[in-house]
């Protein structure tokens, strides 16, 4: 193996903003994911379940959810396929809300059986928050609709 390959395996190379703004998406929903599943441990949540006596206790709750969290998947795509500038404006636009969700939702379950989901949605935060970052440095003058 000569030098020149040796160093073209350990060469970092840029990463299409595109490709970042996807993976701090499914990133983020893996997290959302995980957070739903692992409350399903926590004590009283399969009974609350069962009887209907929870926060999702009807239908329009229902959609209202699944359209929030479907928000999160279909931006990891959306951040492939849409142009530049849409693409900018919709990432800043739901990383903002995402993060001020996941923020409100950190502070407001510190119990201790929910220390996990108060990580999750810290950790959701920051990664939303790179998201606005990242899209809000995208370069301007290269945005073609």
């Amino acid at each position: 193996m000569n030098s020149k390959t040796l160093k073209d395996m350990l060469e970092n190379p840029k990463v299409n903003i595109k490709i970042k703004l996807a993976s701090l998406w499914a990133s983020a929903t893996f997290c959302y994911l995980y957070g739903d599943y692992f409350e399903l441990y926590t004590p009283g949540k399969i009974n609350s379940l069962l009887t209907g006596e929870n926060i999702l206790d009807s239908p329009t709750k229902l959609l209202i959810a699944s359209m929030i969290l479907a928000t999160s998947s279909v931006m990891v795509a959306l951040s492939i396929i849409l142009k530049p500038k849409i693409n900018r404006v919709l990432n800043i636009v739901f990383g903002i809300l995402f993060t001020t969700m996941m923020l409100f939702i950190g502070f407001n379950s510190n119990t201790e059986w929910y220390s996990f989901y108060v990580f999750l949605a810290f950790l959701e935060s920051i990664i939303t928050a790179l998201i606005v970052w990242y899209a809000w440095q995208w370069p301007k003058e290269k945005q073609i609709l």
